[in-house]
């Protein structure tokens, strides 16, 4: 981070550039496209999400591919803006505010997803190795136990770590904040996969 005296002259570009990156996280694409499709409102089906998740159980899944790749992008764009413009410390400042901005837009009252696809995006953007670490995860425990929620959670926990190991120490603390952020937007599914209710993929 820039010493104090610099600070002063360069915390207007770190205002920014988080602004941007939350106006840019904060886009509803979900909420979007089944409006545009002639769905009405995803939020009053399933969860009320306004993720891939939920926007699959409308039976369109070109929709929520297209809300998983959009939302990933919304995360990922700012963030490699952020580095050609300042490098790490910029992409902090980008990382978080485009994932808050998905996780609490002001377009909704503050109420959005729950982050996975922006994670995704966000993380593949500052460092690639450890957004194939992240799939590799979530890919290895998807298909031993047939929980997505129960995948991303492990998938962001280890994140972190992956990222000290590989030296990525300013990331990894950042990416910390953000793993705490994912964990709680999951409470709802922590609490289910303890009692054992949380649904599993490909279960009607």
């Amino acid at each position: 981070m820039p010493d104090p005296i610099s600070w002063a002259a360069v915390w207007p570009y770190f205002a920014a550039a988080f602004v941007a990156s939350y106006l840019s996280g904060s886009i509803p694409f979900g909420l979007l496209l089944t409006r545009l499709a002639g769905l009405g409102d995803v939020r009053k089906i399933g969860s009320g999400n306004i993720g891939a998740t939920n926007v699959l159980r409308t039976g369109r899944k070109d929709l929520a591919a297209g809300t998983l790749l959009l939302d990933a992008l919304k995360g990922a764009v700012p963030v490699l803006v952020a580095w050609r413009v300042g490098g790490a410390d910029f992409v902090v400042t980008a990382a978080l505010g485009a994932f808050l901005g998905h996780l609490f837009p002001v377009w909704l009252g503050f109420r959005g997803g729950k982050g996975v696809a922006t994670y995704i995006g966000v993380l593949l953007a500052a460092s690639w190795p450890a957004g194939l670490a992240f799939a590799g995860i979530w890919l290895t425990t998807a298909f031993v136990t047939r929980f997505s929620s129960l995948a991303a959670l492990l998938a962001a926990l280890a994140t972190p770590i992956v990222l000290a190991i590989r030296g990525e120490l300013q990331y990894a603390e950042i990416f910390g904040v953000l793993t705490a952020l994912l964990w709680f937007k999951h409470a709802a599914n922590i609490a289910r996969l303890l009692k054992g209710t949380e649904s599993r993929i490909g279960k009607k």
